[in-house]
């Protein structure tokens, strides 16, 4: 049997419309990232701020149901940004109401952050209902699904994490 008859005779009660490639992953998985994308620019636009800004809410939020305090620098290495840009952060978040600074009782110099306002725990609740709802969603495959996933999701983020910008804009001008 020759390679093209073995590919033919797999998939032989498909046709060229149902059978599922490459592309077709890639496609849903931008799908995907443009959905969700979409989900937390509505809870930016219902906070009124920007995406470090959301990011480091949800910080605050996951440490305050775990019970433990984030102070500035756990912060800052949480959302991998300087400490100058970590403190111009908390400063807008602190005058725009979103965050308040609470004295450490274990050091005296110390400030720890909680993330306040119901209206933002409100708008923050729409990202949590999207978590749970995909969990949900993962909870239906069974566990060779999720392995076969979580290895392919751990690799595409493996092939943008390494992607460097000038191999991107070189790879631009060699298909121009």
């Amino acid at each position: 049997m020759t390679t093209e008859e073995a590919r033919d005779s797999a998939g032989f009660w498909y046709d060229e419309r149902t059978r599922v490639d490459a592309v077709d992953v890639l496609n849903a998985l931008r799908r995907y990232r443009s959905a969700e994308n979409a989900a937390q620019r509505r809870a930016r636009e219902a906070l009124g701020v920007g995406e470090n800004a959301l990011l480091a809410l949800r910080v605050l939020l996951d440490a305050e149901q775990a019970g433990r305090h984030v102070n500035s620098k756990q912060l800052a290495e949480e959302l991998g940004i300087t400490a100058a840009s970590t403190s111009a952060l908390v400063d807008r978040l602190v005058r725009s109401g979103h965050v308040e600074r609470h004295p450490d009782p274990h050091d005296r110099r110390g400030v720890f952050l909680t993330a306040s306002g119901e209206s933002m725990r409100q708008a923050l609740s729409v990202l949590d209902q999207l978590d749970d709802s995909g969990a949900a969603v993962a909870s239906t495959l069974d566990e060779r699904d999720i392995r076969v996933i979580v290895a392919f999701l751990e690799d595409m983020t493996r092939v943008v994490d390494h992607i460097a910008p000038e191999e991107s804009q070189a790879d631009d001008v060699a298909v121009a």
